[in-house]
């Protein structure tokens, strides 16, 4: 497996966290991070992410949003993000950030469609992408293992 996978969206206070928290869960063979694409100041997880994540067994322990940077990424980091938007963002405007080490996460796993942010929904719709998210990690982990065995 990578050494590192940076889980990167928005504002870097609800999809990211939580596939990073769901990624640490089930594995410990990689470092995981959770970056914003735009984040002004610390921003904690958002309320809703933080209690599906909590009901479903998951302490976030202090979570606060970090800006993706150039530093954060070595040469055996892998990055995901939840929109093709956002990895054209990352892709344009990251130094280390290549077609190669940038992905959609849900097309790198075979998914056809995003992870869609919930942001302004109900709880059942943070749940949903909890859901579609943690589905999404356990792909990533059986294809990386693949990877690895090859």
């Amino acid at each position: 497996m990578k050494r590192r996978i940076i889980f990167i969206a928005g504002s870097g206070t609800t999809r990211a966290p939580m596939a990073a928290a769901i990624m640490q869960k089930m594995t410990s063979d990689v470092e995981v991070l959770a970056r914003g694409l735009v984040v002004q100041f610390p921003e904690p997880l958002n309320q809703k992410a933080e209690a599906v994540l909590i009901s479903n067994g998951i302490d976030p322990d202090g979570y606060a949003a970090m800006q993706i940077s150039d530093e954060d990424i070595t040469e055996d980091t892998l990055m995901f993000t939840m929109e093709e938007t956002q990895r054209a963002k990352v892709i344009s405007e990251l130094e280390k950030a290549t077609e190669e080490n940038t992905f959609v996460l849900s097309r790198y796993v075979g998914d056809e469609l995003e992870i869609l942010d919930p942001y302004g929904g109900p709880l059942q719709s943070y749940g949903l992408c909890y859901e579609v998210i943690r589905s999404s990690i356990e792909k990533l982990l059986l294809k990386l293992q693949a990877e690895d065995a090859e």
